[in-house]
């Protein structure tokens, strides 16, 4: 429907111009709801985290200042070592992430809604949310009283926790495959191992990469955390640097921990423009 001006010119009518989209009362309500229970948490909770002690930083300015002041000189007269034991660090981080996508691809392809029966699916994410939920830390922990101080307990417990992460977005891309190459596989007479090599995995290879180069970036960092309990690497070194109050040393490694990981980075980044 359309106006006529009176030059002639043809408008279109108030009628035809959308209305702004509007919420419904439910949906308002539902909002306010949300983001107010989280408000109220915020609220409730800062007791809890000793949020008013944050005034404490002003009052020990002067131990913060001499500990900055020690951070700002660091000392690398033990760089090689530093190297040395960040180079474990990221072979522990090479060879969980190694060991986890292999354990991950047949569980994201038993996890999967589309191509796994129920039966299936159900008891694998249960194995899934075990492995993610544990904290690697603890998983370490128990793998040092197995196997003993070293890398190797790094190693398991990057392995188990990666795996279950990796996993779950190896099945999640399963999911949201195109089921046409999978109908045409099939529609050859195929089995259903043909159907998952030629059909399902061309289409998920690309995110598979994708996910396992983030979980390596991921990975790097978690090495060095694990060390702090004894599982090897740059952490260990850290760890003793601190309690012996070397704060020079530990300043200089940390800046090693950061030239390492950015240079992972960018390894990691050059990888996926080329895989994807």
């Amino acid at each position: 429907m359309s106006d006529t001006t009176a030059s002639g010119a043809v408008t279109p009518a108030a009628a035809s111009v959308p209305q702004a989209p509007s919420k419904s009362a439910a949906s308002w309500g539902l909002d306010v709801l949300v983001w107010g229970g989280i408000a109220a948490v915020l609220i409730y909770s800062i007791g809890d985290v000793d949020l008013g002690n944050i005034v404490n930083l002003t009052r020990n300015s002067e131990v913060v200042g001499q500990f900055l002041a020690d951070l700002i000189r660091p000392d690398f007269s033990d760089w090689r070592l530093f190297v040395e034991q960040m180079w474990l660090t990221v072979q522990i981080a090479l060879w969980g992430t190694f060991l986890a996508v292999f354990l991950a691809i047949p569980m994201g392809l038993a996890a999967a809604r589309n191509i796994a029966p129920v039966w299936v699916v159900q008891p694998v994410r249960a194995v899934m949310n075990m492995l993610r939920s544990i904290p690697d830390l603890v998983m370490a922990l128990l793998f040092i009283v197995a196997v003993g101080l070293g890398p190797l307990a790094g190693v398991l417990a990057i392995t188990l926790n990666t795996a279950g992460v990796l996993a779950k977005l190896f099945s999640e891309a399963v999911e949201s495959i195109d089921k046409g190459p999978v109908e045409g596989v099939r529609a050859t007479g195929a089995s259903g191992l043909h159907e998952i090599v030629w059909g399902v995995i061309p289409q998920v290879a690309p995110l598979w990469t994708s996910f396992a180069l983030y979980r390596f970036e991921s990975n790097s960092r978690s090495a060095t955390v694990l060390g702090l309990i004894g599982a090897g690497g740059i952490g260990q070194v850290l760890f003793d640097r601190m309690n012996g109050f070397d704060f020079n040393g530990v300043s200089a490694i940390v800046i090693i921990v950061v030239v390492a990981v950015t240079l992972i980075d960018l390894l990691s980044q050059a990888m996926r423009k080329r895989l994807l």
